[in-house]
């Protein structure tokens, strides 16, 4: 009897004292939870743009995007991948982007207001002699819809362009 209550003590305490150091389990870590499920993706022209599919993983520290083109651009379904977290060092949200077409983007720096998430890239190459760097905002619009918005800037961010402008409707 001894030992059963032992087991089940050490059990116990073991239990609390994971439960207590589970590394993403600040509130800021949920910030962008409005972006879980499954999603079909449509632009300003009402055309459907494809299709999103958002997981939590890795012991809900990060939340994994699935996406792939609803149509072939240049004769492939362009699909990708992001993994987008809370660092919880520098206070910010990243996003890390990969695609089919050997693409990569980097958000190193992303912020929680007004009900969104508003990211700014790391600065690349855009041509010869441009740098560019781009801005991505998440919009909760409601339980079943929320838009992704893209844009580019190639003077440092005083003038902006639109890249992107997507209306993300849940599926039901």
């Amino acid at each position: 009897m001894k030992k059963i209550f032992l087991f089940f003590f050490g059990l116990f305490i073991f239990a609390d004292m994971y439960a207590q150091k589970l590394p993403c389990s600040i509130p800021q870590y949920r910030q962008f939870d409005f972006w879980i499920g499954e999603w079909e993706a449509f632009g300003i022209d009402g055309k459907k743009a494809g299709d999103s599919k958002i997981t939590l993983i890795l012991d809900s520290c990060v939340l994994l995007e699935e996406w792939t083109s609803a149509s072939l651009q240049q004769g492939l379904r362009y699909a990708g991948k992001s993994f987008n977290t809370y660092n919880a060092t520098t206070k910010q949200w990243q996003q890390t982007w990969v695609d089919n077409a050997g693409g990569t983007n980097e958000y190193m720096t992303g912020k929680f207001e007004n009900n969104q998430i508003i990211y700014i890239s790391t600065p690349f190459k855009f041509k010869k002699d441009t740098i560019a760097i781009r801005k991505m905002t998440f919009t909760n619009l409601s339980p079943v819809k929320l838009r992704q918005h893209g844009e580019i800037s190639k003077d440092g961010g005083v003038v902006w362009s639109i890249e992107y402008d997507l209306e993300y409707r849940r599926k039901k």
